[in-house]
């Protein structure tokens, strides 16, 4: 395997950066992870704009232009001769020392990009649909670090997981401080209630999978919301599914204990699962 670091191409065991990089101190950076189906990488504008958002509002360099990272990428996906694959993009503040004052990392930022294959969930399961729990985490305030910000700090998401993980699961909802659904450990939710499509407001987490899924819905005319939802109106959903850059779409069957709808997938979860599959076919930059 061959990673992209800072500008060159290293095998994986030589793929190292300094104890002292405040990225690996104190999860200073950002990261983006992003699909590539048959050689097409989707949606990779927008997840390389996100990075230099996400970027901006921490104050970080990235050393490359935009035009530049996109075109690094798909030459990580070149040299490991990889059409399908999960690409993992992380910029790092840089070597500092042992304080948190970001002025101290004087040199650039690092550049890491990663490609391999990934298997987020059971093909079963996007047959038969998925279990859930909710777990008691709380998804962090949006004044203490900003869910739409996708820094390298997930402790908030990875303490979620494990809850999960210890209950038997394999993803759970996170509730925000008033007690509303926020998102999933590293998925977004989506509930159908009488042919509407809900999920929580973009102020939670702004996924562009979830983008993707509410734009293919406006244009096959199903309505869609976004707006606060509760565990009740999940509980008590007509059909329920999860999207992420990973997970893609994944439907959901049961929620703690409760019954999703009637147990199996739903019609238009399936007729979503289908558009966004058509989508990756034809949609995203192409390696050459």
């Amino acid at each position: 395997m061959k990673i992209y670091l800072n500008g060159r191409f290293v095998e994986k065991d030589q793929a190292r950066i300094s104890i002292f990089d405040h990225g690996f101190l104190y999860g200073d950076g950002a990261f983006e992870g992003i699909r590539s189906y048959s050689g097409l990488v989707f949606k990779l504008n927008e997840h390389i704009d996100r990075l230099f958002e996400t970027a901006h509002t921490l104050m970080i360099e990235i050393a490359l232009g935009k035009q530049k990272l996109r075109h690094a990428v798909l030459q990580t996906l070149k040299a490991n001769h990889l059409k399908d694959a999960y690409i993992r993009v992380v910029v790092t503040r840089g070597e500092g020392d042992l304080g948190l004052d970001p002025r101290k990392c004087q040199g650039k930022s690092h550049i890491v990009i990663i490609a391999d294959k990934i298997t987020l969930y059971p093909q079963k399961l996007y047959k038969e649909g998925m279990a859930i729990i909710t777990v008691p985490t709380v998804r962090n305030l949006p004044d203490a670090l900003n869910p739409q910000l996708k820094s390298l700090n997930y402790l908030n998401n990875i303490m979620a997981k494990i809850e999960a993980n210890n209950g038997g699961f394999n993803e759970a909802i996170m509730l925000d401080h008033e007690g509303y659904v926020a998102e999933c450990t590293g998925d977004n939710i989506f509930i159908i209630k009488k042919g509407i499509l809900a999920t929580p407001s973009q102020s939670r987490l702004r996924g562009i999978t979830r983008d993707t899924v509410l734009h293919l819905a406006l244009k096959n005319r199903i309505a869609t919301q976004e707006r606060l939802i509760t565990r009740h109106e999940v509980y008590n959903a007509d059909e329920c599914f999860l999207t992420g850059t990973a997970a893609e779409i994944i439907p959901v069957v049961k929620v703690d204990g409760r019954t999703i709808g009637e147990g199996r997938p739903g019609r238009l979860t399936l007729q979503l699962m289908k558009l966004f599959r058509e989508l990756t076919k034809k949609e995203g930059v192409r390696v050459r």
